[in-house]
C-alpha cells in the first residue's frame, strides 16, 4: 500500500469512528418537575417517581441540567 493509500485508509477509519460516536444517543432519566437529568445508573434517578427515560438532547432542549451527583 502506498503512502496516499495509507493516509486515505486512516482518514476513512477516523471518519467512521466519528460517525458512530455521533449516532449513539445517550439515554438519561429526566425529572420534569425539577428539570434535572440523571445517568441511568444514578440512585437518585432510579428512586424518582415522576422521572421518565428520554434522550439527553431532548432533556437539555427542555431546559434541564445535569444531576450534581452523577453528572448526568
Amino acid at each position: 500500500m502506498n503512502k496516499i493509500g495509507k493516509i486515505l485508509s486512516g482518514l476513512l477509519i477516523v471518519f467512521c469512528l466519528n460517525l458512530f460516536s455521533f449516532s449513539a444517543a445517550q439515554t438519561v432519566i429526566y425529572n420534569p418537575n425539577s428539570k434535572i437529568y440523571h445517568n441511568t445508573s444514578c440512585a437518585a434517578g432510579n428512586r424518582c417517581k415522576s422521572c421518565v427515560k428520554t434522550e439527553k438532547a431532548e432533556a437539555v432542549k427542555k431546559g434541564a441540567r445535569a444531576c450534581k451527583t452523577c453528572k448526568g
